[in-house]
């Protein structure tokens, strides 16, 4: 059962499948608001499930049926490419009322996933992406105030009830988090951009210097530039791998977009351009200090 604004916390039972950074966080934010009773948890490694339930992420681990059997709401925090399966799974073990929701980073092919391994019960997935991560992983990187403040993206389907909608939106509020709706295809447009894309780019710039042969020198004398802008390509391969895939058609048009540019930069140099290339990069270091989210 989950209730809000009444006795008794929000959520009675709550299942978390992939209990990392993204869904220890959220189990960990709503046991220290209160707002959670029982916690299970579901995953592929037993011995990650016996480390999330000594921090106490974690009440007892469960297998996939057993948690859509007793779960009130249930948090897919895996893999884009996991999702179809842990949902084919849990289908026809599924309470008619327990809300299913994700934290996958790519929400066009996740909902077609849901309809397909779903079918009429799709009703109840509602999807989500949290826009908080970091490059630590496993249960012992969960933060109780990773989404402090984050803001979470849902991307309602048509045919979801509006009171399911609200119990996910109240679960991330729980949370910290600020919450907005999107559709489906403006999220993976606008996240290939300003998520997806610079990890992406992140990370082909670390595979470039740790394939040149002379990686060893240059890392030995790399500074705060360096750090700076590889930080995120420390992600979880698996992880970013479905990303890149499940959101290429949008990552596409990014990459034509950012060769463009790197022409342009190009051309600069090679004509000994100055007042392009000045402008160029005026124009990058205005957009970057006119961001306020530091």
């Amino acid at each position: 059962m989950m209730t809000q604004g009444g006795r008794g916390p929000m959520i009675s039972v709550l299942a978390v499948v992939g209990v990392g950074l993204i869904g220890g966080s959220v189990a960990r934010a709503l046991r220290e608001a209160g707002q959670v009773g029982r916690v299970l948890g579901v995953g592929r490694n037993a011995q990650t499930l016996a480390e999330a339930q000594s921090l106490g992420l974690i009440d007892e681990a469960a297998t996939p049926e057993q948690a859509a059997a007793q779960a009130d709401v249930i948090l897919l925090a895996t893999p884009v490419s996991s999702i179809a399966p842990m949902l084919a799974k849990m289908r026809p073990h599924l309470r008619a009322d327990t809300v299913v929701t994700d934290a996958g980073s790519t929400k066009c092919e996740v909902v077609q996933a849901a309809r397909e391994a779903l079918g009429e019960r799709v009703a109840q997935f509602v999807p989500g992406h949290p826009i908080a991560g970091a490059e630590r992983s496993g249960p012992s990187a969960a933060d109780a105030a990773l989404y402090h403040d984050r803001t979470v993206i849902l991307t309602p389907m048509p045919e979801n009830a509006p009171a399911d909608v609200e119990r996910v939106r109240a679960l991330w509020q729980g949370c910290g988090a600020r919450v907005i709706d999107m559709d489906a295809d403006a999220h993976d447009r606008v996240l290939g951009s300003v998520s997806h894309m610079p990890h992406l780019l992140s990370a082909a710039y670390m595979a470039q210097v740790a394939q040149a042969k002379d990686a060893e020198l240059r890392l030995a004398i790399a500074g705060s530039g360096f750090r700076d802008f590889t930080r995120i390509a420390a992600g979880s391969p698996e992880m970013w791998r479905d990303i890149f895939l499940s959101n290429r058609d949008a990552l596409q048009s990014e990459l034509a977009a950012v060769r463009d540019i790197l022409d342009q930069f190009e051309s600069a140099m090679m004509q000994g351009d100055g007042q392009a290339l000045e402008a160029l990069l005026a124009q990058a270091a205005d957009a970057r200090r006119n961001w306020r989210k530091e």
